[in-house]
């Protein structure tokens, strides 16, 4: 079982959470964390690069002078990618790097990924993250309590936009909702700040 310290806004500790390694595959499947940063990075690429062929460029298709007899090496148009401002040979063109994993597997990922975090003691359960009012000053106040540094992924168990607004102009810091969770925004992150009850949803961790 892994011990995980409960806090409350203040940084004291308040219990201790269980979290049974089984509920979350039981290992680090480090195979598919590596094949899930991989999907996830590939479908952030926009692929719109593009570059001219011969095609596209401007310039006559006229043979630029006779093949025989000039003493010069044969040459075709004035397009060719051999020679300046011409279409460049093999280049780039728009496509889609975007591919899927299975969902088990992407789950599976996630598990894996929190397992890690678990495992080397970079996971943080708080009371409640909930903040009364729209203040930059006050979620930075309650980072600097739960000794923070570095960046930070805090994960609350339902949509907490004081929380969102608060935490946006923070360097490093980010905000989701436990059912958004995927193992990029885990292992992107050093520390892993999460509700008790957000890890109660995704472990079934027991008090």
């Amino acid at each position: 079982m892994i011990e995980i310290p409960v806090l409350n806004a203040s940084g004291e500790e308040q219990s201790k959470l269980q979290v049974d390694p089984e509920k979350l595959g039981g290992k680090v499947h480090m195979k598919l964390l590596k094949e899930a940063i991989v999907m996830y990075q590939a479908n952030k690429r926009q692929g719109t690069v593009d570059t001219k062929q011969r095609s596209d460029v401007a310039g006559s298709t006229r043979k630029l002078y006779r093949q025989k007899g000039t003493g010069r090496a044969r040459a075709g148009m004035i397009r060719t990618p051999s020679r300046r401002g011409g279409g460049r040979a093999f280049g780039p063109h728009p496509r889609d790097f975007g591919f899927r994993m299975p969902k088990k597997a992407r789950r599976l990922a996630t598990q894996s990924a929190l397992l890690a975090k678990m495992q080397s003691g970079e996971v943080k359960a708080v009371e409640s993250l909930a903040v009364d009012a729209i203040r930059t000053k006050t979620v930075v106040a309650m980072l600097k309590s739960f000794r923070i540094e570095g960046s930070c992924l805090l994960v609350t168990a339902a949509y907490n936009r004081n929380l969102l607004l608060s935490a946006r102009n923070i360097p490093g810091v980010s905000v989701t909702v436990v059912s958004d969770l995927n193992a990029y925004d885990v292992l992107k992150h050093r520390w892993l700040v999460m509700e008790a009850s957000a890890v109660g949803k995704l472990a079934g961790a027991a008090s």
